[in-house]
C-alpha cells in the first residue's frame, strides 16, 4: 500500500528536525510587530510611533521577500538564511535597546531592517520539501509548510505573553529579545538541518514572469490576502461594536485553528483535479463560507463560520504554491517571495477597505468585503485554466 503523503514526507531524513526548527525560527512573525508596539509605546508613550514602527516592519518584510528569493535562486538557501538570521535578530535587539533613547527615525529604520531580514523559512521549506516530494506529494509538502507556519503564528504570541507574565519587571523588551534570539537560533539550526546539496542554486537563472499566468496568480493571491486583511479588521470591530472586545481573541483563534486543520487535511490525501481547478473552487468556497458572517448573531455560530473559513484559506495558499511550481519552475524561490509579498499587500489593502466600508455601512460590512475579495479571486483564477503563453 502506498504510504500516506505525510508519512512519506516525515519519513524522509531531516524533515522532522527541519519542521521543529522551522517552527522555532518563525516565532517572531507575529511576535515582532506586537512586541514592537508594546516596547515603543512603553518607552516613548506614543501609540502613533508604535504603529509606524510596526508598519515599517511589515513594509520591510514585503520588500525583502522577492530579493531574498532571488538570492536563494542564485546562491542557495544556506547563506541567505544565515545572513537574514543575524540581520533580523541584531535589528530587533538594537530596537529593544534603543527604544526611548534614540531618535524616532532610528527606531523606525531598525524595524524596517528587521522586516527586510525576516528569515525566509517558509520559502526554504517549500523549496526543500517540494524538491524531495515529486508530483502530488507536493500538496502534503506545502500543506506542512503552512501548518508549521500557522502553529508558530498561533503559539508565538502565547509564549511572548507568558514571558511577560512571568517577568513583569522586565516586561515586553526582554520578552521580545528572548523570542528574537530563539528565532535566530532556530533559523541557524534549520539551515544546518537542510540536506547536503539542498538549496543549491540553479545554473539557469529563470525569470519569474516568463509565463503570463504568473502575474494573474499574484493578483489572485493578493485578493486572498485582502480577504484575510478584511477579517482582521472586521472581527475586532464587530466585537467592540457589540460591547465584548474580549471576544476578539477566541474569534481570531478560530481562524488560525481552522487553518491548521485545513492544512493538515488538505495534504493528507491525493487530489485528482488539477491545481488550477482547485484554486478556483477553493476561492469560491471561501467566499461562500464567509458571507454568513455579515448576518450571524450568535457567537458560537460566528466562531464556527470563522473556523470554516480557516479550513479553506490554507488549502488555497497551498494550491498557489503548487501553481508556482508550474508557472515559474526555474525561479521558484523568487516566485515564492512574490507570493508572500502579494499576501502582505493584499492584507493591507483589505484592512484599509474593510475599515472604510465598516465605518460607512456598519460593523458587519467588512465581512461582505472579505467574501467579495474571495469571490473576485475565484473569477480571476479562472484565467489560470487557459493554456500557457510565454511573456
Amino acid at each position: 500500500m502506498e504510504p500516506v503523503p505525510y508519512r512519506r514526507l516525515l519519513g524522509l531524513p531531516g524533515v522532522p528536525a527541519q519542521a521543529v526548527l522551522g517552527f522555532l525560527a518563525q516565532l517572531t512573525q507575529q511576535v515582532a510587530p506586537v512586541g514592537m508596539v508594546l516596547v515603543v509605546q512603553g518607552s516613548s508613550g506614543s501609540l502613533a510611533l508604535a504603529g509606524v514602527t510596526a508598519a515599517a516592519f511589515s513594509v520591510g518584510a514585503g520588500m525583502g521577500r522577492p530579493v531574498q528569493g532571488r538570492l536563494m535562486d542564485r546562491r542557495g538557501s544556506g547563506p541567505v538564511l544565515a545572513a537574514t538570521a543575524l540581520l533580523h535578530v541584531a535589528a530587533l535587539v538594537a530596537l529593544v535597546v534603543g527604544a526611548g533613547h534614540w531618535a524616532w527615525w532610528i527606531v523606525v529604520a531598525l524595524a524596517w531592517v528587521a522586516g527586510v531580514g525576516l528569515p525566509p523559512i517558509s520559502v526554504s521549506m517549500r523549496i526543500e520539501w517540494g524538491r524531495r516530494m515529486a508530483g502530488e506529494g507536493r500538496t502534503a509538502a506545502y500543506s506542512l509548510v503552512y501548518l508549521v507556519q500557522e502553529l508558530a503564528m498561533l503559539l508565538g504570541p502565547l509564549a511572548f505573553g507568558t514571558l511577560i507574565a512571568i517577568m513583569p519587571a522586565s516586561g515586553a523588551p526582554l520578552g521580545l529579545g528572548l523570542v528574537a534570539v530563539a528565532a535566530g537560533a532556530g533559523t541557524l539550526g534549520f539551515a544546518r538541518a537542510l540536506r547536503a546539496g539542498s538549496g543549491v542554486p540553479s545554473r539557469e537563472r529563470g525569470r519569474v514572469f516568463t509565463d503570463r499566468r504568473m502575474p494573474v496568480l499574484l493578483a489572485v493571491v493578493l485578493l486572498l490576502g485582502g480577504t484575510l486583511g478584511a477579517l482582521q479588521v472586521g472581527v475586532p470591530a464587530l466585537a467592540a461594536a457589540r460591547g465584548v472586545p474580549a471576544a476578539t481573541g477566541p474569534l481570531v483563534a478560530a481562524l488560525s485553528l481552522g487553518g491548521i486543520a485545513g492544512a493538515a487535511a488538505y495534504g493528507a490525501r491525493a487530489w485528482r483535479s488539477g491545481a488550477g481547478v482547485r484554486i478556483v473552487g477553493l476561492m469560491l468556497a471561501l467566499g461562500v463560507v464567509l458571507a454568513p458572517l455579515a448576518v450571524v448573531e450568535a457567537w458560537p455560530l460566528f466562531w464556527a463560520v470563522l473556523f470554516g473559513g480557516g479550513l479553506v484559506f490554507n488549502p488555497a495558499l497551498t494550491t498557489s504554491s503548487l501553481l508556482v511550481d508550474e508557472f515559474a519552475p526555474a525561479a521558484q524561490a523568487e516566485a515564492f517571495g512574490w507570493i508572500s509579498t502579494a499576501i502582505g499587500v493584499g492584507g493591507a489593502l483589505g484592512s484599509g477597505a474593510a475599515g472604510v466600508i465598516g465605518e460607512r455601512l456598519g460593523a458587519s460590512a467588512p465581512f461582505l468585503a472579505a467574501s467579495g475579495f474571495a469571490v473576485a479571486g475565484a473569477g480571476l483564477a479562472a484565467v489560470l485554466l487557459r493554456p500557457s503563453r510565454a511573456a
